[in-house]
């Protein structure tokens, strides 16, 4: 048989064509891998691209996935199991093959029948592109948390929305970010399933009226002035080890009727499919820019969208059960993830009572029950606010039941406080009023939730105290901390294999699925064999990424210099700003005195700012001015070299987290909620130069305060001086190599003599440093005296590395799920039974 067509001879047809599915052996992969080229793809070998053959692999997967998708979505409905809803407005999946074959444990057989067809694994993961569904952190804990549901069975579905295009892809030129439109869909996608018959009808704006029910009860009827069709594309969810295969599952927006046939008969082209076009922008695209108002509309009629669509759905596969809606919460545990899907709450409210007719109160205690509320951040500038105006035009019958749950929860308060006010009412209203009207959606979430979670120890202390305090005065036992993790099988086991190896080698596997098992490292730290192979294990890791860094930027790095990393979103509070002035000051050193002897270091960069942050954007060309001066200084390019990598996502950091010896962690404290990449970094052996910020703060207690490189001032000092007339001007003045870096920045030499291309960040730090950049500045420069003084000691350095990673188990996604599980959904694992053919 020629491998340019597929077996079609009786071993791959009738009782075996099964097999052809499920099998896992080398001989049924390659076969099955055949099969989907020519029915699936209709190609045949000798003319199949990369991406033909990708999609036939990943085709090939998928298979291997639905029938224990069927398996488990059978046993859910039987056991009327008790589900977790994770209601999320984004998920940054990553690219889906390398982690399915993991979890389905046949990467090793996948990659001999690819290279008996003459293939590459590798090279067919590179042709799958990223789902771009979110922003940051916040999409990617949503995909681990996914990950981890599964693997833990614990029967969830995720819910969202299908943006046809997501964060937008980033490009830099002259040293600027520039935003490209994310085709994720362009080459298809081999991992969802479209369920056309499975779709809601969404209304939106026009009035509400009062009318009677057939018992004589007031009830309201909400009269749309559009409907948008929302559409359910299913993604399956495979956990490690296991059967379950959870649901992912995402809604596209269409028109009700996508062609107007009488519009387009008189001539009226553009008319035919206006509705069609205004419907699809629902999911058009990810965060549109809010500045204006049709910006600020738009966001919020995507928010209603999906939660309306996922309720519905929720309520349709209630009912099917046959059990009654006031049971509703006892099937359904939801999680909030931040404020976007927290019109959630008067959706379901609405839903109970006007289209099922459940009374008020019955239907808001449910609604109670039903919700719990995840909070990420401690920037009250960024607590979402919607004006009433724009609300009650676009959610009119909401805006309604807004009022009456407001009025209900502020009764609750002056009973609890027995008329006590303080100004304690107009805190905790759901509406604010003091410069013009708005919903305040944390608010919302508050009052609509059970449960209200921070993701980082000292994240919840400071909501309790700060944020929330009111409500945590309210309801102390509502608030719980559940600190953020992430995913081992994609951030270490498919990341870096190289290390996956050497773990392997000496504790065995069981550490992919129980991360904490990893302590057993520890008996071997004094094991020369082990302190080497991690040396070598890191080195190849570096070897990747400057491989990568040479074809993507035409540089040249040296693998053997320190990598001193901070990839994460551009932002003040983050501070990228504060490494680039330690990298000028690196600069003026070896300036100063050509015979210094210093570490080799190579600076990586990436992230993206949002279109609209100004600031953010000026420090990209900022890294990137720097940069190009830096590397082309023959004093100096042997010694200090920086890269920015553009378009940072979940597959460029597959390359970047294995290969960092320095993770920078240097947000101002008490600004971070907890941070991800900190622990991807340290989950690779990376070091951590850091700030008692977010979950810094339990990674350098589980690690050890010796394998920590700690600086700046703590949260509370932070508030301090901003509270205390702090002078960052002084610190200039008073800082030698401070003032030195800020005058070469102003200098012109970065920007071609434009001396004032840098003065609004400059400016910036040197009248109000708002992130304390200034304040922190010297006590960063002394930690990376000491990150150099260790790395000068190989064998120190790598004991630290192997301590960070035996005893980062804490930092899993498991963990936190299992957390979840516990405190917050009070949920059982729901066994698959094993019953492939």
């Amino acid at each position: 048989m020629s491998v340019a067509e597929p077996d079609r001879s009786s071993e791959g047809m009738n009782n075996n064509q099964e097999r052809t599915r499920t099998g896992n052996s080398v001989g049924v992969l390659k076969r099955a891998i055949l099969d989907n080229l020519f029915y699936v793809q209709g190609r045949f070998s000798d003319v199949a691209t990369k991406n033909d053959w990708y999609l036939a692999l990943a085709y090939t997967v998928r298979d291997r996935m639905l029938h224990r998708w069927i398996a488990t979505a059978k046993t859910y409905k039987q056991t009327q199991a008790r589900t977790v809803c994770y209601f999320s407005a984004e998920f940054l999946m990553g690219p889906h093959l390398g982690v399915n074959l993991i979890n389905l444990e046949i990467w090793d057989n996948v990659g001999a029948a690819l290279s008996e067809l003459g293939l590459d694994l590798e090279e067919l993961l590179d042709q799958e592109t990223e789902p771009g569904l979110g922003n940051g952190g916040l999409g990617r804990l949503a995909a681990c948390y996914l990950d981890s549901l599964a693997t833990l069975e614990i029967p969830a579905i995720g819910y969202g929305i299908r943006y046809e295009f997501g964060i937008f892809d980033q490009r830099i030129e002259d040293g600027w970010q520039v935003e490209v439109t994310d085709k994720w869909l362009l080459h298809g996608n081999p991992w969802e399933l479209a369920r056309p018959k499975l779709t809601f009808d969404i209304p939106f704006g026009g009035r509400t009226e009062r009318y009677p029910d057939d018992r004589g009860q007031d009830r309201v009827r909400w009269i749309p002035e559009r409907v948008v069709r929302g559409v359910a594309y299913d993604t399956p969810i495979m956990g490690y080890g296991v059967n379950t295969v959870n649901l992912l599952r995402l809604w596209k927006s269409e028109a009700t009727e996508s062609f107007d046939f009488a519009a387009f008969n008189v001539g009226d082209y553009f008319g035919a499919v206006d509705q069609k076009v205004v419907s699809e922008n629902l999911s058009k695209v990810l965060y549109p820019n809010d500045d204006q108002h049709a910006g600020k509309r738009l966001r919020l009629e995507q928010q209603y969208f999906f939660v309306s669509c996922s309720l519905r759905d929720m309520l349709r596969i209630h009912l099917r059960s046959g059990r009654g809606l006031e049971q509703f919460h006892e099937k359904y545990a939801c999680q909030l993830n931040d404020t976007h899907p927290a019109v959630a709450v008067l959706e379901l409210l609405r839903l109970l009572t006007d289209e099922h007719q459940i009374d008020w109160e019955t239907a808001w205690d449910v609604t109670r029950q039903t919700f719990s509320y995840t909070n990420h951040t401690l920037l009250p500038e960024a607590l979402e606010k919607w004006p009433l105006d724009l609300f009650g035009s676009v959610l009119p019958r909401h805006l309604e039941l807004l009022y009456e749950v407001n009025q209900h929860f502020l009764d609750e308060v002056r009973i609890k406080y027995r008329g006590e006010d303080g100004g304690r009412i107009g805190r905790l209203s759901l509406i604010e009023e003091n410069s013009g009207r708005y919903l305040r959606m944390a608010h919302l979430a508050c009052v609509g939730s059970q449960m209200i979670n921070g993701v980082a120890a000292m994240h919840t202390s400071l909501l309790r105290s700060t944020v929330l305090k009111d409500f945590h005065d309210m309801w102390p036992d509502r608030f719980t901390n559940v600190t953020n993790g992430v995913s081992p099988r994609r951030f270490v086991r498919l990341a870096n294999p190289w290390l996956s190896k050497l773990i392997h080698d000496y504790i065995g596997c069981d550490w992919v699925r129980e991360l904490s098992s990893l302590r057993g490292l520890e008996v071997s730290l004094d094991d020369r064999r082990l302190l080497e192979g991690w040396r070598e294990a890191k080195q190849q890791a570096k070897i990747r990424l400057a491989n990568l860094i040479h074809e993507r930027n035409g540089l040249l790095i040296d693998p053997q210099s320190l990598f001193d990393v901070q990839v994460k979103r551009i932002h003040e509070y983050k501070r990228q700003h504060l490494n680039l002035l330690h990298i000028i000051t690196l600069y003026n050193r070896i300036k100063d005195d050509l015979n210094l002897e210093m570490v080799p270091r190579t600076f990586v960069f990436g992230g993206k700012a949002a279109p609209g942050y100004t600031m953010a954007k000026l420090i990209i060309k900022a890294i990137n001015a720097v940069a190009d001066v830096i590397n082309h200084d023959p004093d100096v390019r042997e010694r200090i070299r920086v890269i920015f990598i553009p378009n940072f996502s979940v597959k460029n950091g597959h390359y970047i987290y294995p290969a960092a010896d320095l993770s920078e962690q240097i947000s101002t404290a008490g600004k971070e909620a907890s941070g991800t990449g900190n622990m991807k970094f340290s989950m690779n052996g990376a070091l951590t130069i850091g700030t008692l910020d977010g979950a810094n703060i339990e990674i350098r207690e589980a690690v050890g305060e010796e394998n920590f490189f700690l600086f700046g001032l703590t949260a509370e000092q932070a508030r301090d001086h901003l509270s205390h007339g702090y002078d960052p001007y002084a610190e200039y003045q008073a800082q030698p190599e401070l003032k030195a870096a800020i005058d070469l920045l102003n200098s012109g030499l970065f920007s071609h003599g434009d001396r004032s291309l840098f003065s609004g960040l400059t400016g910036h730090l040197l009248n109000r440093d708002d992130y304390l950049v200034m304040a922190d500045f010297a006590a960063y420069a002394d930690a990376q005296r000491q990150v150099s003084a260790v790395w000068r000691d190989p064998d120190e350095w790598t004991r630290m590395s192997v301590l960070n990673v035996s005893r980062v188990g804490y930092f899993s996604s498991d963990r936190s799920i299992a957390e979840y599980a516990e405190k917050i959904w009070k949920v059982e694992p729901t066994r698959i039974p094993n019953d492939l053919p």
